[in-house]
């Protein structure tokens, strides 16, 4: 660790203390898991106090860890085709959606983290906090603090169903007014929960059950072994075969 990072790691632990807890560091960027209950108090110090300066929130985004860490991809075979058959595991959103697996439990499902950016001391900064309910996620806003939240906030509210308390204007920004969940949602199904089209005999856009089947995009393991290689004998036969050439290099 340079002798920098760590004067900005200490920087932050003397600070603020137990409220934060220094996760990574990526590309030079500090990661911050900040305390739900002193989100707003440091974010406040963090634009304020002249040691941060951090002017402008440039990105906000939800997450959901609904299945973090599992993976539905685990195989040791392959069809004869190079297809991978390895989605037998069936993560969170996989279905027959009447008999859809259920992940285990997720002690912290959804979070909200915000990238923000120091002009003063050109320094970059991301931080996180996690909503305590599940069921109801609910994290305080930070328009006030930063403006730019604003809509950033009303898109996680959007596709993740994360209430931003105290947001001003906080409706759906995507997608419509009717429409039933939050997409973002590991949860929520793939095909989605009814279909949308205009119907012109009606004059307007209507609703209608999911018509589709569900399925899975399986990749293809794109190999290299003996069962895919050319001998250089059977290249030059087909070479020559193509060309309409007799054994003797003449033409028929």
């Amino acid at each position: 660790m340079s002798d920098t990072l760590k004067s900005v790691l200490e920087l932050f632990t003397g600070r603020f203390g137990d409220s934060v807890t220094i996760g990574a560091t990526q590309s030079g960027i500090v990661s911050l898991d900040v305390d739900i209950e002193n989100w707003l108090e440091v974010c406040r110090a963090l634009r304020d106090e002249d040691d941060f300066s951090y002017e402008q929130l440039s990105d906000l985004c939800g997450i959901d860890y609904l299945g973090y860490g599992q993976s539905e991809w685990e195989t040791d075979e392959a069809s004869f085709q190079g297809f991978s058959r390895g989605v037998g595991g069936m993560g969170p959103g996989r279905f027959n959606w009447a008999d859809r697996p259920e992940a285990g439990q997720v002690t912290q499902r959804f979070g909200v983290v915000a990238h923000l950016l120091s002009f003063k001391h050109n320094k970059r900064l991301r931080i996180q906090c996690f909503a305590p309910d599940e069921g109801m996620p609910i994290v305080p806003s930070l328009v006030e603090i930063w403006n730019s939240a604003n809509w950033y906030e009303r898109e996680a509210f959007d596709l993740f169903g994360i209430v931003f308390e105290g947001h001003p204007d906080l409706r759906r920004i995507l997608s419509d007014y009717g429409f039933t969940g939050h997409p973002f949602r590991k949860d929520f199904p793939l095909i989605g929960n009814v279909a949308v089209r205009y119907d012109s005999q009606k004059k307007r856009v209507i609703y209608e059950p999911v018509e589709i089947e569900p399925r899975v995009t399986v990749p293809r393991v794109l190999r290299s072994d003996s069962r895919y290689k050319t001998d250089d004998v059977d290249l030059a036969v087909e070479v020559s075969t193509s060309s309409g050439q007799t054994d003797s290099g003449e033409a028929d």
